[in-house]
């Protein structure tokens, strides 16, 4: 492609020789101008040359009209301008040029040098106008594709709807979270959410408008197996005019589960006492069945997500301090790097970073002597 500050592509088809040499000398010092004597050359001239400004063609050639030309060239390079040179005789042809060829001029024959400038200038600007305006157009989509990317990403479904109750932007957890199953956009929020969960989500948020001091409410909603939601809503503003309002939904249906699994794990400290491996076994035991439930949920929500990868972290470091513990009671010379190993990954799963019980402490140092000395008690630690 070329260069921005390379000079406009004119190219000028004509079978005349004498009126392609009169075309470059008019406007070889403004523009590079291509010629061709062929219409199928020009053609492919354009290919290779692409971008170029502007084609002006004469109307009757060998090969094909001008109006043919300019209708492929309209197929192949939308971008270019197109203009045809033509006799007062020529009317019906200046017709189909303006409807097949999506002509941007025609000239007639014979021209003034003057005014045929004008139009080519024009025409150039039309060009530059136009490609800028493209440009403009893909960075706004590129743009709406990275902002509806990123907040398809965020962990609140998020649920804009304009002053007429329209909906003018929503996001995946959106749509999750309140049962839409697809693009609602241009389309009236009655007439997208199912009759129940509308009636649900306007109380909630007749609830937060009434009350100054409340800024959400937790509803409940048939979505799935239901899901319990944090409703919040915002108006959106411009020069103090408000434009809508936006509606945030938190999916918080894990915050039960989510502190049922911190109870599981405070549970085992202090672990200094001879049951610790007796409540570690119930620990296992209660996170498993917290995993079903996760399992369960109808919502793969990121709260969801993050939970049930912390349960199973917790998991793993259980089942390693149990086997070490196991397999130093069991045999006489366990492989020392592989309990020094379970041990140390034991510790990165553990979500309670130093907080660890003091037996499991206990445990880590009888395996560092034990990889140190050799020498193994074969004695319980947990």
């Amino acid at each position: 492609m070329r260069a921005m500050s390379d000079r406009p592509r004119l190219l000028v088809v004509d079978d005349e020789e004498a009126i392609l040499e009169t075309m470059t000398f008019t406007f070889e010092d403004s523009y590079e101008v291509l010629t061709s004597s062929s219409a199928v050359r020009a053609l492919e001239m354009l290919d290779k040359q692409a971008p170029v400004a502007v084609v002006l063609s004469d109307q009757r050639m060998p090969e094909m009209t001008g109006v043919e030309f300019l209708t492929r060239v309209y197929e192949r390079h939308p971008d270019t301008v197109r203009m045809i040179l033509t006799g007062f005789a020529d009317m019906d042809a200046i017709i189909h040029a303006i409807n097949d060829g999506h002509v941007y001029a025609y000239i007639t024959k014979p021209w003034e040098p003057d005014q045929l400038r004008q139009v080519v200038r024009r025409a150039v600007e039309h060009h530059e106008l136009a490609v800028e305006n493209e440009r403009l157009l893909g960075d706004l989509r590129t743009s709406k594709l990275y902002l509806e990317t990123v907040m398809d990403q965020l962990d609140t479904g998020a649920l804009a709807v304009d002053a007429d109750g329209l909906v003018r932007a929503l996001n995946r957890r959106a749509r999750e979270y309140l049962g839409v199953a697809n693009d609602a956009r241009g389309q009236r929020i009655n007439d997208v959410l199912p009759p129940e969960i509308l009636e649900r989500l306007a109380g909630a948020l007749i609830e937060v408008r009434q009350d100054d001091e409340r800024s959400f409410e937790e509803i409940e909603l048939p979505i799935g197996r239901g899901v319990k939601l944090r409703i919040a809503m915002h108006t959106l503003t411009r020069d103090d005019a408000e434009l809508g309002q936006v509606i945030l939904a938190k999916e918080i249906s894990h915050e039960p589960l989510r502190r049922h699994f911190e109870e599981a794990v405070e549970s085992l400290l202090p672990g200094d006492d001879a049951s610790l491996r007796g409540r570690l076994a119930e620990t296992r035991q209660r996170l498993d069945e917290l995993l079903s439930k996760i399992r369960d949920a109808s919502i793969a929500s990121p709260g969801m997500g993050e939970l049930r990868d912390r349960i199973s972290r917790t998991l793993t470091a259980i089942e390693y301090w149990l086997a070490v513990d196991d397999t130093l009671c069991s045999e006489d010379f366990p492989d020392a790097g592989r309990l020094t190993e379970r041990m140390r990954l034991a510790g990165e799963r553990w979500p309670l970073g130093e907080r660890i019980p003091e037996r499991v402490r206990e445990l880590a140092r009888r395996v560092e002597s034990y990889y140190e000395s050799g020498e193994n008690a074969k004695q319980p630690v947990l």
